[in-house]
């Protein structure tokens, strides 16, 4: 259970709405750290999307040529295929997917090199759960285009945890 990676002050089942998954809401979480990726996970389930992972930028492409996703939250540094690599994938196949990039470093000199590239958010780690989950109601909520509704309503009424303790 992910409350044994919180303090004991926060308990995650308290601190989000848990709702069943909203199939119109489907999120891709690609992160090669399986901690953090089942963090994500289940954060995100507990607040009402549905959500599937990849340990890398190879599998999420292999994941999104099967099914149809409203989001993407990666991770950049991965192996066999970058978080940049997998967004410039999309560009290149002219996929309109919203991407968050969470990751320990500011990928800046790969977005000079790349002005086109399209990342609607970034989040660095570490990142508070409140943060994860504003941050993918903010993209959904500007891309109607890849949304069914809007993000369950009551989530940001729950006290959150202050961080991922990872």
């Amino acid at each position: 259970m992910i409350t044994k990676f919180i303090s004991e002050s926060e308990d995650l089942t308290g601190a989000l709405s848990i709702r069943p998954p909203n199939s119109r809401q489907r999120i891709l979480v690609v992160e090669d750290d399986a901690l953090i990726r089942r963090l994500n996970t289940e954060v995100l389930t507990y607040s009402g999307y549905q959500v599937d992972t990849a340990e890398d930028g190879a599998i999420a492409w292999s994941a999104i040529q099967r099914e149809n996703y409203d989001l993407i939250v990666t991770d950049n540094n991965m192996p066999n295929m970058t978080g940049i690599d997998l967004v410039q994938l999309l560009h290149e196949t002219r996929m309109s997917l919203p991407v968050i990039m969470a990751t320990s470093t500011f990928p800046q000199d790969d977005l000079d090199r790349h002005p086109w590239l399209q990342i609607e958010a970034i989040l660095l780690k570490p990142y508070t759960f409140h943060e994860l989950l504003a941050t993918v109601q903010d993209v959904l909520s500007a891309n109607p285009g890849h949304l069914g509704e809007s993000a369950p309503p009551n989530w940001r009424s729950q006290p959150v945890p202050s961080r991922l303790s990872i």
